[in-house]
Parts: C-alpha cells; sequence; structure tokens
C-alpha cells in the first residue's frame, strides 16, 4: 500500500513538471523540500524551489521527464527514464534540442517529496547553454 502511494505522488510530481505547472509541483513539495542537480548543487525548501522551476521552464520551455522504470525501498524510490528540451525554445536549430536518459532518486515524506536528486550527463545541455553565450 505503502509503495502504491510513493509511487502516485512520483507520477503526479512528473505530470506537474511535464505540465509545467510550478504551483502544482510546490504544492507536491514538502516545506522542506531538497533538490540536488546532476552537479551536486543543492537547493532547500519550496520556494527556493519555486524559482528554480521558473528559472529552468523559461530555459527549457518544453521540457519533458519520461518515467520507464520505478524502483522502491520504503519511501525511497530510484526513478529511471528519459529528460529532453530545447534550449529557450530554439526549436528551429535541432543543436537547441536534447534528450538524455536520466535517473532520480526520489524520498516522499507526509505524502509529498521530500527529496528529487538528478543523476544524469548534463554536458549536452550546458554545452548549449554555453554555446548561446558565444553567438
Amino acid at each position: 500500500m505503502k509503495t502504491q502511494m510513493t509511487k502516485q505522488i512520483i507520477y503526479n510530481f512528473v505530470e506537474a513538471i511535464n505540465e509545467h505547472n510550478v504551483d502544482k509541483i510546490c504544492s507536491l513539495m514538502t516545506d522542506d523540500h531538497k533538490f540536488i542537480d546532476s552537479q551536486g548543487n543543492e537547493a532547500v525548501g519550496k520556494e527556493q524551489m519555486r524559482a528554480g522551476w521558473i528559472g529552468y521552464f523559461q530555459l527549457f520551455p518544453d521540457y519533458k521527464v519520461e518515467i520507464t522504470e520505478l524502483f522502491f525501498n520504503g519511501n525511497t524510490a530510484a526513478v529511471f527514464g528519459f529528460a529532453g528540451g530545447t534550449f529557450q525554445g530554439l526549436s528551429d536549430k535541432k543543436e537547441n534540442y536534447w534528450y538524455l536518459p536520466a535517473s532520480w532518486k526520489a524520498i516522499t515524506k507526509d505524502g509529498k517529496i521530500h527529496l528529487w536528486q538528478v543523476y544524469a550527463d548534463s554536458k549536452i545541455p550546458y554545452d548549449i547553454i554555453n554555446a548561446s553565450k558565444t553567438q
């Protein structure tokens, strides 16, 4: 039963991300939510993450997460799939699009996402961002 609840929370969270619904994303986070990106940078707190998601969706307005597998150990889940987007919506330039294998560690607490940690090779998205700075 607990695994099913954790699974639903994660799917709801990813659905909110894919909808770019920042209010819904934040409603699914604990107040002391911790986000760790693929570089190991940490952000703590719902309001800090609100600003983070708004900024990220500005960078990648079509950002999406696709879940292919989930594994559980109590309230901790290993989430596997793909993530992708187009830098600043510049879809006319194929080099601005990325779609990569990714995984996430999710910990739920009190029916919300307490930790969301990203594991992905972020070189391609960073290269796209950096290339735009030289143009």
